[in-house]
C-alpha cells in the first residue's frame, strides 16, 4: 500500500544519507568504505592483536576539510631558523613517523588494503599512486612514512607543485610532511609565537597516532583511531627535540 507520511520521511532520509555516503570525498569515504569487511564482520580496526608490529596499530589519519588546517594559510619559516632547525624538524619527523607507519616507513601501506601498492611505495611515481587508489576503491589507502590518505595527498601535490611524473621519494614524502607542518604552525612555534602545547595540539589534529592535551587522539574512537603513544612521552619528545621552546 501506499507509505504513510512518516515512512515516506523515513525513506528519504535513508536515501539522502546513502548519496551522502556514494558521494563523500576524502575521509569520510575513505573511512567509511572499510569499517567492516566484504563479510559484515566487525570493524578491521578493533582486531589489533597484542603482538603486532606497530604498523598494524596504524588507521589513516590524516584529516582535512573546509574548516580544517587546509583553510590556514602557511607561514613561512625564514631561511636562517629553517636551517638552525632543520636537525629537530628531522627529528620530529621520526617521531610522526613512529606513531604512523613503524618499520616499513616510507614503504608503509596502511594494513587495512586488501590490495596492496604493485611496487614499494618509494618507487612508485606520485602518478601511480593515484592510479593505485583509483584502481583500489572500497579500502584504506594511507600511504608512505606519514600515511597520507588520498585527500590529503591531493591537496598537498596540488599546493606543492608536485608533478604527477615524480617519483614518491623520501625526499618529496619529508617535503609533503613539512608543508603539513607549517600548515600546523611550525613557523611560529619556531618564532616562539605559539607555545610547544597548542603546536602539539595542532599536530595531533593532523596525526591520529599522536595524542592531544587530552591524552587522546584527536580522531579517538573514529574509525578506530587512537593515539599509540601517551602525552607524557609525547610532551617529553617534544622538550627533548625543541628544548629551548616553551
Amino acid at each position: 500500500g501506499d507509505l504513510t507520511p512518516g515512512a515516506t520521511r523515513m525513506v528519504i532520509r535513508i536515501a539522502i544519507a546513502f548519496l551522502f555516503l556514494c558521494r563523500a570525498d576524502g575521509v569520510m569515504a575513505e573511512q567509511l568504505a572499510f569499517l567492516f569487511d566484504r563479510q559484515g564482520g566487525p570493524p578491521m580496526f578493533e582486531q589489533r592483536a597484542p603482538g603486532d608490529a606497530l604498523e598494524r596499530q596504524q588507521t589513516a589519519s590524516l584529516f582535512s576539510g573546509p574548516n580544517g588546517l587546509f583553510a590556514k594559510p602557511v607561514r613561512s619559516v625564514p631561511a636562517p631558523a629553517l636551517a638552525r632547525a632543520r636537525a629537530p624538524v628531522a627529528q620530529l619527523r621520526d617521531l610522526i613517523a613512529r606513531a604512523e607507519a613503524g618499520p616499513k616507513g616510507y614503504d608503509a601501506v596502511q594494513h587495512g588494503a586488501r590490495i596492496k601498492t604493485p611496487k614499494p611505495p618509494t618507487a612508485m611515481t606520485v602518478g601511480e599512486v593515484f592510479a593505485w587508489i583509483k584502481a583500489t576503491p572500497g579500502q584504506p589507502h594511507a600511504i608512505g612514512r606519514y600515511q597520507f590518505i588520498p585527500s590529503t595527498l591531493r591537496h598537498l601535490v596540488k599546493e606543492l607543485g608536485v608533478p604527477k611524473s615524480a617519483q614518491f621519494t623520501p625526499t618529496v614524502q619529508d617535503r609533503l610532511a613539512d608543508h603539513l607542518l607549517a600548515q600546523a604552525g611550525l613557523g611560529e612555534f619556531l618564532a616562539g609565537e605559539m607555545g610547544r602545547v597548542p603546536f602539539m595540539n595542532a599536530i595531533a589534529r593532523v596525526w591520529a597516532g599522536l595524542p592531544n592535551s587530552s591524552g587522546k587522539s584527536h580522531y579517538h574512537g573514529y574509525a578506530g583511531n587512537k593515539a599509540v603513544i601517551s602525552w607524557a612521552a609525547f610532551e617529553a619528545e617534544m622538550v627533548r627535540i625543541f628544548p629551548s621552546s616553551g
